[in-house]
């Protein structure tokens, strides 16, 4: 199950307690306080791990909290300190404030490292307050509580590549060709219902990362469809590659397709149409319309986009459509 968003509480360990004390030791002649100190609580901290793909796991345990410190005890000893809780996250996660909206960090790099939430420090024995004219103290200090919050995680896939299509358009089909990725694949709209990450191969042995993201339709930013959920995981891409589907069997007009993907596009985020895009004409091997192909193709050079023909089925097309996805990753790199 891919889970991209997720609501989670943590709280960091409270300090412990300053003790109160006196020292009272048969042959010693002179006693006097000798409360500790508490220990300092836990901090909770966020690790991003290469090992989680999703935030499922944050659904089934959604509060996390760190251990308090323990509690200053006699002869001057120091309470324990609390354990610190790391917390993994996918590679990925942006972190936001829920009350606020504000982003606390965005973890962007495998073993990146934040702290969520601080531990409280540890009251104050009452060795603390002893004065020459005040010399059998009782007073101490509580410990401070540890930072509490609730957050808003949000997952962004990272890859290099994103393919962006109406539904049915042939990029479950693509990515399986290009990369090991397999995602189901069938004849009805909307089959993909979560994006799907494949790594692709050059034969030079480079290589980068290609994601699928679930079919959009017309008014996708108002809700329709699948809505726009899924198109947070673009927004890290360096490229984006349109599938068009330019069969007869879509029933719909290429160029219009184009349109309506970059409008929905730019409805979600401007700064999405300002990435380096690719317009694929798809499905080549049962278009029977070469007008069809040809307008898509003016409509592409219209906007400065290069464009290439595939199938996906027979291979057509595919090596160039790399080379080209290739070369503008590399540009961004």
């Amino acid at each position: 199950m891919f889970i991209d968003e997720a609501r989670v509480y943590v709280k960091a360990g409270d300090g412990g307690n300053g003790c109160v004390a006196f020292r009272r030791e048969k042959y010693v002649p002179r006693g006097g306080p000798s409360g500790g100190d508490g220990g300092r609580g836990g901090d909770v901290i966020f690790v991003a791990s290469p090992h989680y793909n999703t935030l499922l796991h944050f659904r089934y345990n959604p509060e996390h909290k760190a251990d308090r410190g323990r509690h200053g005890e006699g002869s001057n000893r120091t309470g324990r300190d609390g354990a610190t809780l790391e917390v993994p996250v996918p590679v990925g996660t942006a972190v936001h404030d829920e009350a606020t909206g504000e982003l606390i960090h965005d973890f962007t790099g495998p073993g990146e490292r934040f702290l969520i939430a601080r531990g409280g420090r540890g009251g104050r024995g009452n060795q603390h307050f002893a004065t020459p004219v005040h010399q059998a103290p009782t007073e101490h200090e509580d410990g401070r509580p540890g930072q509490e919050l609730r957050l808003r995680l949000e997952l962004k896939l990272l890859a290099d590549v994103g393919l962006v299509g109406f539904p049915n358009a042939g990029k479950s089909t693509l990515i399986s060709r290009i990369s090991a990725a397999r995602p189901k694949i069938a004849d009805y709209p909307f089959t993909t219902l979560e994006p799907h990450l494949g790594v692709v191969r050059l034969s030079d042995n480079r290589t980068f990362v290609v994601t699928d993201i679930p079919g959009l339709i017309e008014g996708a930013h108002k809700g329709a469809g699948l809505g726009v959920r899924f198109l947070r995981h673009i927004e890290r891409t360096k490229v984006l590659v349109h599938l068009v589907d330019v069969s007869e069997a879509s029933g719909r007009d290429p160029v219009e397709d184009l349109r309506v993907i970059l409008k929905e596009l730019g409805s979600f985020r401007q700064d999405l149409l300002h990435k380096p895009m690719l317009v694929v004409a798809a499905k080549m091997d049962i278009a029977q319309d070469p007008d069809r192909v040809a307008r898509l193709k003016r409509a592409a050079r219209r906007r400065k986009m290069p464009f290439v023909k595939i199938s996906a089925v027979t291979g057509e097309g595919l090596d160039e459509l790399l080379f080209a996805a290739a070369q503008k990753v590399f540009q961004q790199s």
